[in-house]
């Protein structure tokens, strides 16, 4: 059987909401003579998740969830693979266009980066926070290749020569993606940023479930950059700061009245998880590593003011860009 040119890799638990129009989406893409296949790794799922991955056609595989960490079914999904290039790809993100793979592996293909990762755009049904980050983090124009290490596997692309080189970290509580993104970074490897590679991040968490991703990824953090600290007083200051910019956002865009009990909720669970993962010095138990990597399981104007400028760095350090 000919092996085709790339493999999109998700991963999945429980995912039948948005699945099936990402698979859709995927479908649909038009390459440049490239050929290719998606592959589902999945770690228990009891919905519909399997039953529309083999209406899809695609190629599935499976992890215990007692072996599950991201790095670890990242691994297992390359691994059966067959891809020369590796795609990964949220099973709650939609590609927004037919040209959103080609377009997200052509710096690859071009010898431009070994390791590249495109645009993320908020769906109507997240947070009004997130959305901003969306759009301040992932911009519409390209870097190739960026300067520094920052990337995100919800959309992203390897080499699989790279990959079997260079597999992912499997005992990280998340940013398995930086903490591979850096050491390729210092070996001399390139990586490119594709704004014109779109795709619609859908994320419905709750507040609890925002706090434990961003607790979780700074436990990781602060070991790809053990020179950032967040203090108490970080948190009462980006809280404070991030908040206040949300607000102001949202009175302009006539928004305030339906988002502004949601936005000081986000912005709480946001930093104070952080603050937590930055602060806390202790292994995670097993029940709370459950908890932290299956979060959906988890039940539990115009006047003077704070300026875009003035929060860069402070939001950069709390949402994992260097």
């Amino acid at each position: 059987m000919t092996k085709p040119d790339i493999s999109i890799v998700f991963r999945a638990l429980n995912e039948e909401k948005w699945f099936d129009q990402a698979l859709s989406a995927c479908r649909d893409q038009k390459l440049d003579g490239l050929s290719h296949e998606i592959v589902l790794i999945d770690s228990g799922s009891t919905d519909r998740t399997i039953e529309i991955a083999e209406k899809h056609g695609c190629r599935i595989t499976h992890i215990a969830k007692s072996e599950f960490s991201f790095g670890r079914s990242l691994n297992r999904g390359c691994a059966f693979a067959r891809g020369k290039y590796l795609v990964f790809i949220s099973a709650h993100c939609i590609p927004t266009h037919d040209r959103w793979l080609q377009d997200l592996v052509q710096p690859l293909v071009d010898g431009q980066a070994t390791y590249s990762y495109g645009r993320q755009v908020g769906h109507e049904v997240s947070k009004f926070s997130e959305r901003r980050l969306f759009n301040k983090y992932f911009p519409e124009g390209d870097a190739i290749p960026q300067e520094g290490f920052f990337c995100n596997n919800a959309n992203a692309a390897i080499l699989r020569e790279v990959w079997e080189q260079h597999p992912f970290d499997e005992e990280v509580t998340g940013l398995e993606d930086m903490v591979l993104a850096k050491k390729l970074h210092q070996l001399g490897h390139k990586i490119a940023y594709v704004g014109s590679a779109p795709v619609t991040h859908v994320h419905e968490e709750t507040h609890k479930q925002t706090q434990n991703r961003y607790y979780r990824e700074a436990l990781v953090l602060r070991d790809i950059m053990p020179e950032v600290h967040f203090s108490l007083l970080d948190f009462v200051r980006f809280f404070a700061l991030g908040t206040a910019l949300d607000l102001r956002a949202a009175l302009k865009e006539e928004k305030l009245f339906s988002h502004a009990g949601e936005i000081v909720a986000f912005r709480f669970a946001q930093y104070w998880g952080t603050y937590k993962g930055h602060n806390e010095h202790r292994k995670l138990s097993r029940e709370q590593k459950e908890r932290y990597y299956y979060p959906a399981q988890d039940k539990a104007l115009q006047k003077p003011g704070p300026t875009d400028k003035d929060a860069s760095r402070l939001e950069r350090k709390a949402y994992n860009r260097p």
